[in-house]
């Protein structure tokens, strides 16, 4: 086992960044927009799959139980790094994942103990959440991980070397409270650091805050810099920022384009998915729901803010959190869709996303016009009920999702938590 050394932890420096050509109109100081370019093509180079993804031929099964509120699983090489939000890290070893059946966490090595890392704290949602390894690994045996701080209660991201036992800071300073944390974080396709972070319950204050980093998503150098090519922010603001306007966002995934998808909490409904535009505005909280949706204003200014692909409405909630686009060929009827683990809904969401406004039939259909025309998404439901509240989705290497449930974080009902929970769950051919 490696221990991080104790050292204080620091809000990381800010570093200069490029300007975008401008896509987005100017803004005012309660709600900044940006100016930025994308970088994946107009047309999407990928189509999904033909068919339902209900087609699908699956096996299920339980690999990991007994788990303490599992938040976060990443696979580097042969390693598979999984979070508990009331601990630290286990190591599993990935191709025991592929191939095992009822493990318990005595069968993983502690890489990090929640005592390890300095001001650990976890109130409500708090406490240790995302974790993503370098690109580079196993050749550079790093890891991040975002976890909650009491030191003024923020939300931090560092960074542990493996070999050197070293923990160091690398984003800190990220708004907390006891709900709305975010948390997840990946590495994209181009290498930077991608980190969602909540509004810890303050709303439009934050959210519409250039300045602050959280209801946002923040995009960062591995080193805990402004990403080279970040959008530029209107008047001062973070340099971290890459998107604003954020209520809880749990989940974000890449299409094979590197087209960056989100999906986040909305208030007990109004729940979204998202594809991210540099420098954009989602609105929260002055905007959530459509011409008609009473509840807040609807987006009728799309110079100020950006709408999603989905918005569920004032019917129930999803509660999404984890997302993942799945991209291989073991399970074809599931090749090229995204996929959301739901917590309330105790649903696993495919969403199949078109361009030509069809979609595969059974499903629920998003197309209303003041919805965004980068894609139509078509909704199906797995597995409704059938594990509890889930809160992560993780394509393994060998093409199998693993599903992560949170049926011990005191939020279940009726027959949750069984004796196994929490657990982790392989879908595979």
């Amino acid at each position: 086992m490696h221990r991080p050394t104790r050292r204080a932890l620091l809000a990381s420096g800010a570093a200069g960044f490029a300007t975008f050509a401008g896509c987005f109109a100017g803004s005012s100081p309660d709600q900044p927009t940006g100016e930025g370019t994308a970088t994946w093509p107009t047309e999407p180079t990928w189509n999904p799959e033909d068919g339902s993804p209900l087609d699908a031929d699956v096996t299920e099964t339980t690999v990991v139980q007994n788990l303490s509120v599992p938040w976060d699983v990443t696979f580097a090489g042969s390693d598979a790094f999984l979070t508990e939000r009331t601990g630290g890290i286990l190591r599993f070893d990935t191709e025991t994942l592929a191939t095992g059946e009822g493990l318990s966490p005595d069968d993983a090595a502690t890489v990090l103990r929640a005592t390890d890392l300095p001001d650990r704290t976890g109130p409500g949602e708090g406490g240790t959440l995302g974790v993503t390894a370098h690109p580079s690994y196993p050749e550079k045996r790093v890891i991040f991980l975002y976890y909650t701080a009491d030191n003024d209660l923020r939300n931090r991201v560092v960074r542990y070397d493996i070999d050197a036992d070293e923990l160091s800071p690398l984003v800190d300073d990220i708004p907390a409270s006891k709900y709305h944390n975010g948390g997840r974080i990946t590495i994209g396709p181009e290498g930077s650091l991608w980190i969602l972070t909540g509004d810890a319950e303050a709303g439009a204050e934050i959210a519409q805050d250039a300045t602050s980093r959280g209801g946002a998503v923040l995009r960062t150098t591995l080193d805990g810099n402004p990403a080279p090519d970040n959008p530029e922010f209107s008047g001062e603001s973070d340099p971290l920022l890459y998107t604003v306007g954020h209520r809880n966002p749990q989940g974000i995934a890449f299409t094979p384009d590197g087209e960056p998808l989100i999906a986040e909490h909305g208030p007990l409904s109004h729940d979204e998915v998202s594809a991210l535009r540099p420098g954009a505005n989602y609105g929260w909280s002055v905007a959530r729901g459509g011409p008609g949706d009473v509840q807040y204003e609807s987006y009728t200014d799309y110079e100020r803010f950006t709408p999603p692909l989905v918005n569920t409405g004032s019917a129930g909630t999803w509660a999404p959190s984890g997302v993942e686009f799945y991209t291989d060929d073991a399970i074809p009827a599931w090749r090229n869709r995204l996929f959301v683990a739901g917590l309330r809904s105790q649903t696993l969401y495919a969403i199949t996303l078109t361009r030509d406004g069809d979609g595969p039939e059974g499903g629920t259909r998003y197309d209303a016009d003041w919805l965004d025309d980068r894609y139509t998404a078509t909704v199906h439901e797995l597995y409704d009920g059938e594990y509890g509240r889930l809160r992560h989705v993780e394509q393994g290497p060998e093409g199998a999702l693993y599903l992560l449930t949170s049926n011990r974080d005191g939020r279940t009902a009726g027959e949750f938590p069984t004796e196994r929970d929490d657990r982790v769950v392989r879908l595979e051919p």
